[in-house]
């Protein structure tokens, strides 16, 4: 039976006429009559008895009445839900990380979603690299990427992916006599790093300060292509995971080395909002970024 039907029933029950139904439902009194009457014809029973200019349903048309409001209540509530779907699909993201390296892997990843969800849209925060963590409980910021899971009850912390730091080094140099290298090989290094301050350099955090080790010289150069010419000049070296430099050309006479017998491995996370986990934008956000990101 066709919705149009449940809702011709309904709105002759209500209206107690076909003339006020007509209006109610932009057609023409011959049209409704039309109508039910093939409504009738296809059941095989009468569904109105029209009475002293009244149009009172049958005990048959009562249980049609009371199962069109059913399915059409349904089918209203599933709309609604639909659209607060479609609604909750919109949105700006504002993103930010704790270290610049971390900017790397992010560019294609926001042109990524700009193409599968163009109502999301994405904005790094490079002013709050560093310290993404009180940003977001400011509201400055929406989701963070760190490698220390927060422990805030405001905030929820999301798992993503662990990846490895590598000293990149000249095959030329020194260093590369050895498999790997040690904390102290850092002590007569030229250490090139992203930016200052130090404590918000990751491989310096995880593996430099609690040896309480400092290289004799530290620069910080923030463009990456010029940090890889000077380590390809042998004038210094720099730590980096290998995903991070993807979509750069590298020199063969640079050398990955592993930092340490196990090499210094992190675990990265996205921070958000506890309030913010209903968001369905935020969620297709988090839920793209484990898809491409875990693959690291």
């Amino acid at each position: 039976m066709e919705i149009k039907y449940f809702r011709l029933i309904k709105t002759i029950a209500e209206e107690g006429s076909i003339a006020n139904s007509a209006e109610k439902l932009f057609l023409t009194q011959s049209a409704l009559s039309h109508q039910l009457r093939e409504l009738e014809e296809r059941l095989g029973f009468k569904v109105f008895l029209r009475t002293r200019n009244k149009w009172e349903l049958t005990e048959e048309g009562i249980e049609l009445y009371k199962l069109g409001n059913t399915i059409l209540e349904s089918i209203e509530k599933g709309f609604q839900n639909i659209e607060q779907l479609r609604m909750g699909s919109f949105g700006t993201i504002k993103l930010s990380t704790e270290c610049y390296s971390f900017y790397q892997g992010l560019f294609a990843f926001i042109q990524k979603m700009a193409l599968l969800y163009p109502d999301i849209n994405v904005d790094l925060i490079l002013e709050a690299t560093h310290h993404p963590i009180p940003k977001i409980l400011s509201n400055e910021i929406d989701i963070a990427i760190v490698t220390s899971k927060p422990e805030n009850e405001n905030l929820s912390s999301i798992e993503i992916y662990e990846d490895e730091v590598f000293a990149i080094i000249h095959k030329e140099n020194t260093l590369n006599k050895d498999e790997f290298l040690e904390v102290n090989d850092f002590y007569d290094v030229h250490l090139i790093i992203h930016s200052f301050p130090l404590e918000t350099v990751s491989f310096y955090n995880k593996f430099l300060k609690p040896n309480k080790i400092t290289p004799y010289k530290i620069s910080a150069i923030p463009i990456t292509e010029v940090a890889l010419e000077m380590v390809e000049a042998n004038m210094g070296i720099m730590c980096m995971p290998k995903w991070a430099l993807k979509s750069f050309k590298l020199s063969e006479d640079l050398i990955f080395k592993r930092i340490g017998k196990n090499g210094l491995k992190r675990t990265h996370h996205l921070v958000v909002r506890k309030s913010d986990r209903s968001k369905k934008y935020i969620n297709d956000f988090i839920s793209n970024f484990k898809d491409d990101f875990s693959k690291v």
